[in-house]
């Protein structure tokens, strides 16, 4: 919100905006993803007016019903590519017989590289071709992910590859968006746990099935990577039968919005309000006006751009900064993530260093992800039962937690236990999707559905480009180049920055409060929060949420 992503050289995670739900529920995939999940809130908005009232709801009950089974059921089925946790053994075995250095220095960074290229033109490409074409372009790039790992066998081949697999990453938007374009809001929780649910058990079924296929089958991983094929050519089957939603939501709704702020700066453009108030005294009964001359095509073209919603929204934008709380979680989402993912690109690679296994059956990555993805669910659960005051605590919070994934990642830099890896990987994603939720519950709460998309968006980008701006100087060859094991190292020492940083702001937050209140001053950092739309009602029944980043009191 959301698990599947990784590169093709690192046997992939799943991305978290699969796994994500819109704030009503988690608090994606991702507003959900994250993984995405985060940025398909960008479609929700104004989908009250598309996607009808309850009423039609209860005239055409089936019609969604049956929608939403179908797409959970391609959620499922594209989540299923058994050989996909082993695709960097299968590069460095003698299948393939890449090096170490070539997956690690020159493979695997061309996934961060695509997938910054194509995040923005998908994310504003998807719902204005309404969810479907994106989904058969993800389709489309599984396939050519899985071709080329059976039939290339130059680095080249490799590198286009990753490219195909950053493509596939940000094209995952798609499937968060299009869920909610098919029912009212009311069912917004409903079916954005469906869709959770189905994404995890395939996730879940598809890492199972290759580690059983390994260990117990004997297969090869050609072999493994062929049954994948046979997935991921099912799952295109699925989505070019995918009903096409009518309209998109949110480009349909702000279009007529739009056309009506144009005609009211072209018609009152230039007149002050003395001069309105004189045109209301001559023209008492409401005459309507002759129509105002026509404008010259770049002068509206003009006019488009001034009152363009998109850019209205980024002013609104700023005022986000303005606010502790806000400024807090959204730096979180872009620097701890980018250092989530980049552990996630890389770890297959370090497992496969500590024990490089000679035979199939004991290569356990599969199983491995399965417990992870497991570990991850049950974290983000049991973050929604934790009531502290965040307005408070949250530094604090998240400087143990990012202190607690340092150790973890120095841990595994430093040992030479493969089992050891497994469990520090597992406790680094659980502890990284225990905070996930709270953090969208925190950006969400206090801005409006729109402008909540849109700080999403903006964090999900800028959380890219930090990370490919790590790859570059850490991983790629025409940077350090640095190993697998040096890489770790330099993961650890900047979740260590990070976690200075966090515990600094938590002295000074923390000293500030029981100043002020030792002043006998009342604080609002006193009022307790849960993670829980409800509460958040409840403790702010008064202020509606940010709109130009100022609470707008009822």
């Amino acid at each position: 919100m959301g698990v599947d992503e990784g590169p093709a050289g690192v046997d992939r995670p799943v991305e978290e905006s699969d796994l994500k739900e819109p704030m009503a529920e988690d608090p994606g995939g991702e507003c959900g993803d994250v993984k995405a999940e985060t940025v398909a809130m960008v479609t929700t908005a104004g989908s009250e007016e598309l996607t009808g009232t309850g009423a039609q709801t209860e005239t055409a009950p089936r019609s969604w019903k049956w929608s939403v089974i179908y797409l959970c059921i391609y959620g499922f089925m594209s989540a299923i590519k058994p050989g996909e946790p082993f695709i960097t053994p299968y590069l460095l075995s003698t299948e393939k017989n890449f090096t170490r250095e070539q997956v690690t220095n020159e493979i695997n960074p061309v996934l961060s590289y695509s997938y910054m290229v194509v995040l923005v033109p998908v994310l504003l490409l998807t719902d204005f071709l309404r969810y479907k074409p994106v989904l058969v372009v993800q389709g489309l790039s599984q396939v050519a992910i899985w071709l080329l790992l059976l039939l290339g066998s130059s680095l080249p081949h490799m590198q286009l590859m990753e490219f195909f697999y950053g493509v596939t990453m940000a094209a995952r938007v798609a499937y968060s968006s299009y869920i909610f374009s098919l029912v009212t809001p009311g069912l917004y929780q409903r079916v954005a746990s469906y869709s959770r649910t189905a994404v995890l058990m395939g996730v879940f079924f598809s890492s199972v099935l290759g580690q059983l296929c390994m260990s117990l089958g004997d297969v090869s991983y050609t072999t493994l990577s062929g049954v994948s094929l046979g997935f991921v050519l099912l799952g295109l089957l699925l989505s070019l039968c995918l009903p096409w939603p009518k309209r998109s939501m949110f480009f349909n709704r702000t279009h007529q919005h739009q056309q009506q702020q144009l005609r009211e700066l072209v018609e009152g453009e230039g007149d002050t309000e003395a001069t309105k108030a004189e045109r209301d005294l001559m023209n008492p009964a409401g005459v309507k006006a002759p129509a105002s001359p026509a404008l010259p095509p770049w002068r509206w073209c003009t006019l488009s751009w001034r009152q363009s919603v998109f850019l209205q929204m980024l002013g609104e934008v700023r005022g986000v900064v303005r606010e502790p709380n806000l400024r807090l979680w959204c730096l979180w989402w872009v620097f701890n993530s980018t250092g989530y993912y980049l552990v996630l690109f890389y770890v297959h690679i370090l497992w496969n260093k500590v024990y490089p296994a000679t035979e199939n059956k004991h290569v356990y990555n599969g199983g491995v992800e399965a417990v992870s993805v497991l570990l991850g669910a049950i974290t983000s659960f049991l973050a929604g039962l934790v009531k502290i005051r965040w307005n408070l605590w949250s530094e604090l919070l998240i400087g143990v937690i990012t202190a607690l994934q340092a150790g973890l990642l120095l841990l595994m830099g430093l040992t030479d236990n493969i089992w050891v890896c497994y469990v520090a990987y597992a406790l680094f994603r659980g502890f990284y999707q225990f905070l996930v939720p709270i953090a969208i519950f925190q950006i969400a709460s206090s801005l409006t559905k729109e402008l909540c998309a849109l700080v999403f968006g903006i964090n999900t980008f800028l959380g890219t480009i930090v990370k490919t701006i790590i790859t570059l100087i850490v991983a790629d060859k025409r940077g350090l180049g640095l190993d697998v094991h040096d890489q770790f190292l330099v993961y650890f020492f900047y979740f260590a920055l990070l976690t200075v940083i966090y515990m600094v702001c938590a002295a000074v937050v923390i000293t500030r409060h029981y100043r002020r209140q030792s002043g006998g001053g009342a604080s609002a950092l006193a009022m307790p929060s849960e993670l829980s739309p409800t509460a958040a009602v409840e403790s702010q029944s008064d202020v509606e949420p940010h709109s130009n980043g100022k609470p707008a009191s009822t």
